[in-house]
């Protein structure tokens, strides 16, 4: 995968891209500016690895996170679409070979002009990525006047609370379908191959007599997430792989804490970066090792 989470560029810059604004500079400029040096980027590497291995596969990775209408308000719906934009927007220009339709209007409105170089639409064209990784960890309502309601927290940018879904201990809303429904948009989008490469659970692991970590509500999230998967690829989405986030504790990249914990193996360390760093096998080790053995056929 050429570049990891692309789309966070448009909401986070420096996270996403090392850009800082100066004062009076326009921001969305230099975000989608940047993008599309990265877009050519992208493309030059699918060309290079081709003719390198002309059998490899070359992807995008997006951050997706599905966009529902918060009621049935055409005004709702609109911005919910408006949301799932500026996500495909990244994965349009990368799968698709160039900017979709919708891009020139967005472009007008924030007053963006892209510099290119002769040629750039050509490479974009010729060397489209062969399949769609993305990160899920959650879903998002969104509403066209989301003054005075409750938000919610998430992968680096969250939406309206959504009240038919639980959340995590760090407010992040838990919905497995989404995932499902997340398969079914892209796969029907792009019709290329997709790959799941992070999906998990934050949460605060307590070790307990004997170095037992019983995390099961890790294990339940993971579970219902690959029965959606499941269901996902009997609808008929070609689906090349899925990785969750991920193995073995560490800094949680959107909190910076330790406490935040994402991994089946415990490490011995705290917030304030204190402690041994030992390594210990929690509950959900041993049961994704079996999902590991069974290809997901067994999720016990």
């Amino acid at each position: 995968m050429t570049f990891n989470e692309i789309n966070i560029l448009a909401h986070y810059p420096f996270t996403g891209g090392g850009i800082i604004a100066r004062e009076g500079e326009n921001k969305k400029q230099l975000q989608y500016q940047a993008a599309h040096h990265q877009f050519i980027a992208s493309a030059l590497a699918v060309k290079a690895c081709h003719e390198v291995m002309p059998e490899a596969q070359i992807g995008c990775m997006l951050a997706y996170i599905p966009a529902y209408p918060l009621t049935s308000a055409p005004e709702d719906v609109f911005a919910a679409l408006q949301g799932e934009r500026e996500i495909l927007m990244f994965g349009d220009v990368q799968a698709r070979g160039g900017y979709p339709s919708y891009a020139a209007q967005f472009f007008k409105e924030n007053d963006v002009v892209l510099e290119t170089e002769a040629g750039d639409d050509d490479i974009l064209k010729s060397y489209p990525v062969d399949y769609i990784g993305f990160s899920y960890y959650m879903s998002r309502a969104v509403s066209a006047n989301p003054d005075g309601k409750e938000t919610t927290a998430g992968n680096l940018f969250g939406g309206v609370k959504n009240p038919y879904l639980s959340s995590s201990e760090w407010g992040w809303q838990i919905d497995p379908l989404g995932l499902r429904i997340a398969l079914n948009l892209l796969y029907d989008r792009y019709q290329k191959p997709l790959f799941i490469v992070e999906n998990g659970l934050g949460a605060i692991d307590k070790v307990e007599a004997n170095d037992v970590i019983n995390d099961d509500y890790r294990i339940d999230y993971l579970r219902e997430h690959l029965l959606q998967v499941s269901k996902a690829i009997q609808d008929g989405v070609d689906l090349m792989g899925y990785t969750s986030w991920g193995p073995i504790d560490l800094i949680s990249a959107s909190t910076g804490e330790m406490k935040k914990r994402y991994g089946y193996i415990y490490v011995d360390k705290d917030n304030a970066g204190q402690g041994t760093l030992r390594r210990i096998r929690k509950k959900s080790f041993n049961w994704y090792k079996k999902v590991i053995e069974s290809n997901g056929s067994d999720l016990d």
